[in-house]
């Protein structure tokens, strides 16, 4: 089972409009609301492949009771911590070839409410083969909570998977994560340094056991105790970018419980967030172009 942690979830609304123009009226053609935040979608992803996906999260107020809904008529397996705060919401504007996206802060979680969350992830660990831990920390949350659940995960034998940003995430990296996924942007702000692969080298250096890094429509890189990899997309391809860098992390997952090659767990992880890119909606994915970009995808290694 594969075990995902969202800290701060959503209710994702997408507005798809012909083109996003500032400061003027939009019409939008269509709307759409579902559970979000990067670790649903994430398990929106693993469950629609056919895996075994618990998400955890804490959810409050009638947002909360929005997103619970929508997790139980999707069929994502699911534990709620109950919070006194109202869920946030976040609000993407899809034009057919990007998107712009408004994200809420989150309401504010007590120590009492994150210490039932780690209770319910601890309670989950005996049964899970992978960890993934995704997204902000809400407001309130210590600031090393990451770090606090990829030690329980450590003392109980199960590898991680980080998707996070800022301290959430260097405040982790002593625990030894076992693959942290940044996107390129992140992963310079983190470490201070001006390439990718210098930088994935200083988050290796102080406790990830591998960083794979998104670098939007050119793919990945990778740098692993075994080897550093390139893979990019063998085609162009333009739509809705939200949600695939959780794509990624769902096919990380599945290598860390499979036990796959990195260069094959990389060439997944690109056709399946390509494949995410063409659908509407974030932890969608186009299943003909994941089946045809998955056999034309291959990664490269590149020196470390």
């Amino acid at each position: 089972m594969l075990l995902v942690v969202t800290p701060n979830p959503a209710l994702d609304v997408t507005y798809t409009v012909p083109a996003l123009r500032p400061h003027t009226t939009h019409r939008v053609g269509a709307v759409a609301a579902q559970a979000g935040g990067k670790g649903v979608n994430t398990v929106r992803v693993l469950t629609a492949l056919g895996h075994r996906a618990l998400c955890v999260l804490p959810l409050g107020g009638p947002t909360g009771t929005a997103v619970a809904a929508d997790l139980t008529a999707a069929g994502l397996p699911h534990r709620a911590v109950p919070v006194a705060g109202d869920t946030r919401r976040t609000v993407a504007v899809a034009d057919g070839d990007d998107a712009t996206l408004f994200n809420e802060p989150g309401p504010r979680i007590s120590p009492a409410e994150w210490r039932r969350l780690a209770a319910e992830v601890t309670a989950a660990l005996p049964a899970a083969g992978v960890l993934v831990l995704s997204g902000s920390l809400p407001p309130g949350a210590p600031g090393d909570g990451y770090r606090e659940l990829v030690a329980l995960a450590r003392d109980h034998g199960v590898p991680t998977v980080l998707d996070a940003d800022g301290p959430a995430l260097t405040a982790a990296l002593p625990a030894g994560p076992t693959a942290v996924k940044p996107n390129a942007a992140e992963l310079l702000a983190a470490t201070g340094r001006t390439d990718v692969p210098a930088a994935a080298a200083e988050l290796h250096r102080r406790g990830a056991g591998a960083v794979v890094a998104s670098l939007g429509p050119e793919g990945l890189y990778a740098l692993t105790g075994e080897g550093a990899w390139r893979c990019a997309p063998p085609e162009a391809v333009a739509g809705n970018p939200t949600g695939a860098g959780d794509a990624v992390v769902a096919a990380l997952a599945v290598g860390l419980l499979t036990g796959t090659p990195w260069p094959a767990v990389l060439a997944e992880a690109v056709a399946l967030s390509a494949a995410t890119v063409l659908a509407p909606r974030a932890g969608h994915f186009d299943r003909a172009a994941h089946l045809r970009l998955r056999e034309t995808t291959t990664a490269t290694a590149v020196p470390a």
